[in-house]
């Protein structure tokens, strides 16, 4: 459901008339649907901060019981305030966009703080470790964390300043491969496209804002599940970059099986070239198997 659709449940609940008005005149826009790619810009991810104190005025999740594997309360709550009650800290929390919301009391231990891609984070970078054994040569970075997050930082230190980009996506094909909002998009979800494309659009704009205007490429994979649509989203995002597809083989000799359907053995390679970056022509050596 979109961020408007929650909106407008709100409103609803606080002035039946005025709710059931913007239902209608949103109804009526939304069946307007202008060319190109049309798809819901879902309520922002979530991500889960386990290493922050709990503190009064944070958005938290109910943990599930330890030990348990079946996944826990997914709504969002704000810490109203924090008491010591026989030795134990209890949070009152009060339900996040609901039409009525609930009350309810935890302890402290059992709540994880999270953070709304709408909320203002400031990250910051600590070293875990490092191998040197190329003295003053060049050497790479790796970067864990929330793949968001970690390019929002980038944006304050290569601004316009990187080369080439990569991006492998989860290719949405509707088994366990990716998650939003701290749950598996599964194949059954109506709006499973539509949450990968919002889901890509976020990152896909951070990555705008670092690649180098004069001189850069854009490299983006993908299988069939997605690529029409992947291809569409980035004419949008990039309409000034030369943007080219082009087939990759992956497995010549046995492919990927696909029940009742052909069987595949190439993935898709979206290319977007920026400034004056170009495709050089490279000499194909002769090879002679024996």
């Amino acid at each position: 459901m979109s961020r408007l659709t929650d909106l407008i449940a709100q409103a609803k609940a606080k002035d039946p008339q005025m709710g059931a008005d913007l239902e209608r005149e949103f109804k009526a826009l939304s069946s307007r649907r202008s060319f190109g790619l049309n798809f819901e810009r879902h309520r922002p991810e979530t991500v889960e901060l386990p290493n922050r104190q709990v503190r009064k005025g944070d958005k938290v999740r109910v943990l599930p019981p330890r030990g348990e594997t079946k996944k826990g309360d997914q709504r969002l709550w704000q810490v109203k305030s924090i008491r010591k009650d026989s030795g134990k800290w209890l949070a009152s929390l009060l339900e996040l966009y609901a039409a009525e919301p609930e009350l309810q009391e935890v302890l402290v231990d059992d709540l994880v703080v999270v953070a709304e891609f709408r909320d203002k984070i400031y990250p910051g970078l600590i070293s875990t470790g490092k191998v040197e054994r190329g003295e003053d040569k060049p050497f790479h970075s790796v970067i864990n964390g929330e793949n968001f997050h970690a390019l929002k930082a980038l944006t304050y230190t290569h601004r316009g300043k990187v080369d080439a980009i990569y991006i492998d996506p989860p290719y949405n094909t509707g088994a366990r491969d990716w998650k939003y909002n701290n749950d598996y998009v599964e194949s059954e979800d109506l709006y499973r496209h539509s949450k990968w494309l919002a889901f890509l659009e976020r990152r896909l704009k951070i990555a705008k804002e670092l690649l180098n205007p004069s001189s850069s490429v854009l490299i983006v994979t993908i299988d069939e599940k997605e690529y029409l649509r992947l291809g569409l989203l980035l004419e949008q995002l990039f309409p000034d970059a030369a943007m080219q597809m082009v087939t990759c083989v992956i497995n010549p000799r046995a492919g990927v099986a696909r029940p009742e359907a052909f069987t595949r053995i190439e993935e898709y390679v979206f290319f977007l070239r920026f400034g004056d970056a170009a495709v050089e022509s490279v000499p194909i050596l002769s090879l002679i198997h024996i």
